[in-house]
């Protein structure tokens, strides 16, 4: 026999428990980030199509990149023994690889890809003021084994900053090249990079081999 239906008062269905906003995982980009994700795309597709071919012949890799560093990020990647006191890092570089290198990491069972000395230049955000504009050289190294990043240094060299940040960016710098704090870190990149940031460009690998 069906229940009577209940009406007034008596119907009122309790409020669901505020279970505080509705969150997610994925990374949401600024315009600004989304243009720079664009102009890097060039690049990214020669850097991918030399992973997946492993074509050692061939121009070697030279691009002008520009990416903004999130302050959350970086006080995620240097960990308890470097921290970041400013905002975000908008940061510029010339980017050079040589091709047979990266060609020769893919293949071979062991391999390290030594990079030359290169220069980035990085504005440093900061509350109530112009950002800090700094230059720094740095000429990282990355250990492949099977195709897969397993060790990394970046080996920093001179430090260009306003006088009132240098000592923290030299000390910093000369932190991480005693201690290698983002040895680790570089390795996650490199790793991320060669696996599902390629993937995103799969379709457009123009897939060019030399004979």
């Amino acid at each position: 026999m069906a229940k009577p239906e209940v009406t007034g008062p008596e119907a009122t269905v309790p409020d669901a428990p505020d279970l505080g906003p509705q969150v997610s995982s994925k990374v949401e980009l600024t315009p600004e980030e989304r243009a720079e994700k664009e102009d890097r795309k060039a690049c990214k597709i020669e850097i991918c199509d030399i992973i997946a071919t492993r074509e050692p012949l061939g121009p070697d890799i030279a691009c002008d990149i520009k990416k903004t560093w999130r302050a959350g990020d970086l006080t995620k990647m240097l960990g308890d023994q470097i921290g970041w006191p400013w905002g975000n890092a908008v940061c510029q570089s010339a980017l050079k690889l040589e091709r047979a290198a990266l060609a020769d990491a893919m293949r071979a069972p062991n391999a390290t890809i030594r990079m030359e000395k290169q220069t980035v230049s990085c504005a440093l955000q900061r509350e109530g003021g112009e950002p800090y504009v700094v230059e720094v050289e740095l000429s990282p190294d990355v250990t492949f084994e099977n195709g897969k990043a397993v060790s990394a240094t970046v080996h920093w060299g001179d430090v260009s900053a306003p006088l009132m940040i240098y000592p923290i960016l030299y000390a910093g710098t000369g932190l991480d090249n005693q201690s290698n704090v983002l040895g680790p870190e570089v390795v996650k990149m490199v790793n991320y990079f060669t696996t599902k940031s390629c993937a995103e460009v799969k379709g457009e690998l123009p897939g060019r081999r030399v004979n």
